[in-house]
């Protein structure tokens, strides 16, 4: 089939969306290529169009197992066999899905990047077809990103087992810098970038310093009418202002990564479907989702970075239709951003503290437990061991990215089993163990997939089948794990602590001073330009995103918050700028009076001159001080 047949045969388009096409040639010309689109540009199609024209199976590497969980999980529902292995599998497990890989017509593997370092994934990627590595969240690969993950960087050696196949690296966000490490550590033979402009000439950018934002929502809830996305950083503003919302007459849900998995898919499905207007919700929700026609997104907290912001700001508007990007802030959100930003990098020597203690904690051997999960009650391992959680939770995401752990948020997890016998052997053991017999095909006409992957299943529902009780069934699925007959994982209500390595000695937790140092400067740099951006009030919004990513001298919107109040100065943007350019320099150095700063500046009409200087002191860029000097404000 052609591309076009197969993006209409899966997807159900009749064309592609802009760049996806080129991308997707440049990759069936055997090309190492970089393809960076913005939020919902379809980037998935990127690899999975050219995967499935050529002969062979696609490695895609993603450092998020809940994006690749759902990636596999909609290929599977278009009739695409494709298959996922993560921290936390079974040994087991992992051997069937290597096996479809080499000896099935798989066409998708999914790999977390630490499995690539695995002697088995080493070993038995040879004996597959391999077409394609599509490298997803590419920007995870270079230290000058916002989402550093030293396991992105074996890739490269990665790539040499498979010297003759094409890498495909995507993201949404990146900077220069970003761009020309992205290609160096995936080795790219020659430079090769797709990208599109991540102008959004559709949305409209705003940031209301607001001290009363409940009631700024209701206010932007009735002008922009449709559905929304409201952010926040915490899962209990979630709730709280899902609840404001609904008390105000506003159909309103919550959402975050505590959630049960089945409550998370009902409200993420109300959302999609229309059936609530607007989701509350942590940085968790949104990732992964197809739905075009979202008008408003307001972040109440000031997000952690730009990269952040903009992905999650672009969610609004896909359908190219007038949509809104709101910031809320104010001057307290500054301060719990920068604490935050401490807060996110605890001491090298307390990461260490934490990561031994965890050994501790769950008594594992050094040299033991890898993909081992357990289950871990922050509060009390903080506890028992007398470390603030919030000190715990930083130590914790920095190991995760360093690629030693794996720590899941959700505080509920489903019982999952698979068969680890043979149909031969299974029916063999019916056989002699009789009363498993019903049991067993009670299980296998319940849930398909059970002897080639683990499945979730519910106790409930096979008590009410088998006409045991919950407990009976508990004993039944215990004994056959005994008699190897199931691999058995019971269903977790705490959050779990994996171990994507075996557990080493403290001391072999390497973290040097001058990289941890530079990864802290580059985030303060990031965090800065956060602040930046909210408090500027003299640059276009979009120039000032646009500008973060590298575009050279972008045009002014037109119509964000800070274009609307220049647009009534009836003065050209050169005109403005020419006045900014000669007086911030003199007066960031020696403050002057008014009619002083007036006569300093050369080339544009006087009355033009004042409205620009009225404007900065309207906008908090110029104060006067005691003695009724004009000072720039720094």
């Amino acid at each position: 089939m052609t591309i076009q047949q197969i993006l209409t045969k899966y997807w159900g388009h009749s064309s592609f969306r802009p760049l996806q096409e080129d991308i997707i040639n440049s990759v069936l010309s055997g090309n190492d290529t970089l393809a960076l689109l913005p939020t919902g540009g379809g980037k998935s199609i990127c690899f999975q169009v050219p995967a499935l024209v050529m002969p062979g199976i696609c490695i895609v590497v993603s450092p998020l197992i809940a994006l690749m969980k759902d990636q596999v999980e909609n290929l599977k529902i278009k009739g695409i066999k494709a298959i996922g292995i993560y921290s936390g599998m079974h040994k087991n497990e992992i051997d069937i899905a290597i096996d479809n890989c080499v000896y099935g017509d798989i066409k998708f593997l999914y790999l977390s990047p630490e499995r690539l370092e695995t002697d088995i994934i080493k070993t038995r990627i040879k004996k597959m077809k391999v077409n394609l590595i599509a490298v997803d969240e590419a920007h995870c690969i270079s230290q000058w990103g916002y989402d550093f993950r030293p396991p992105y960087l074996k890739i490269g050696d990665f790539r040499e087992l498979l010297p003759n196949v094409p890498v495909l690296a995507l993201t949404a966000t990146a900077t220069p810098p970003v761009i020309s490490d992205i290609q160096d550590r995936l080795l790219f033979k020659k430079e090769n970038v797709f990208k599109k402009s991540y102008e959004r000439t559709n949305l409209t950018y705003a940031v209301l310093k607001e001290e009363d934002k409940d009631n700024r929502l209701l206010k932007l809830l009735e002008n922009v009418k449709g559905c929304g996305i409201i952010y926040v950083r915490n899962r209990k503003k979630t709730k709280d202002i899902a609840s404001f919302l609904i008390k105000n007459g506003v159909s309103a849900d919550f959402y975050h990564a505590g959630l049960e998995p089945k409550v998370r898919d009902d409200k993420q499905s109300a959302w999609i479907k229309g059936q609530k207007r607007i989701m509350v919700s942590t940085n968790a929700f949104g990732m992964g989702i197809d739905k075009s026609n979202v008008r408003l997104v307001v972040h109440v907290d000031l997000p952690d970075n730009i990269e952040a912001y903009f992905q999650e700001a672009g969610r609004a508007g896909r359908d190219e239709n007038q949509a809104f990007a709101i910031l809320l802030y104010n001057d307290a959100d500054i301060i719990d951003l920068k604490h935050s930003f401490e807060n996110s990098f605890p001491e090298p020597q307390e990461i260490k503290n934490v990561y031994h203690a965890l050994g501790n904690y769950f008594q594992l051997a050094v040299g033991s437990g890898k993909d081992n999960s357990f289950d871990f009650d922050i509060i009390k391992f903080s506890n028992n061991y007398n470390f603030k959680p919030v000190s715990v939770y930083s130590c914790l995401k920095f190991l995760e990215k360093q690629g030693y752990i794996f720590a899941t948020e959700a505080l509920y997890n489903p019982t999952q089993i698979f068969f680890l016998m043979k149909k031969e052997d299974l029916y063999s053991f019916q056989v002699s163990h009789s009363r498993f017999d019903g049991f067993i095909k009670i299980l296998l006409r319940s849930y398909s997939g059970l002897l080639t992957e683990f499945v979730k299943i519910n106790e409930s529902e096979i008590a009410m089948r088998s006409n045991l009780t919950i407990e009976a069934v508990t004993q039944f699925l215990e004994k056959l794990q005994n008699f190897g007959v199931i691999a058995y994982k019971p269903q977790k209500k705490l959050p779990q602590i994996i171990y994507s390595i075996e557990r080493l000695d403290s001391k072999e937790i390497s973290i040097s001073p001058e990289h941890y140092a530079f990864l802290k400067d580059n985030a303060l740099a990031r965090m800065n330009s956060v602040i930046k951006y909210a408090t500027s009030s003299n640059k276009c919004r979009s120039q000032i995103l646009l500008g973060y990513f590298g575009e050279k001298n972008p045009f002014r919107c037109g119509k964000c918050d800070v274009c609307k109040e220049r647009n009534k100065m009836e003065l050209n943007e050169i005109e403005f700028d020419a006045v900014v350019e000669q007086i911030k320099p003199i007066l960031a150095k020696t403050p002057m009076n008014f009619d002083q700063v007036v006569s300093a500046v050369k080339g544009i009409p006087e009355k033009r001159t004042i409205k620009v200087i009225q404007w900065l002191l309207d906008n908090d860029k110029l104060y006067y001080d005691d003695t009724e000097m004009l000072n720039w404000k720094k």
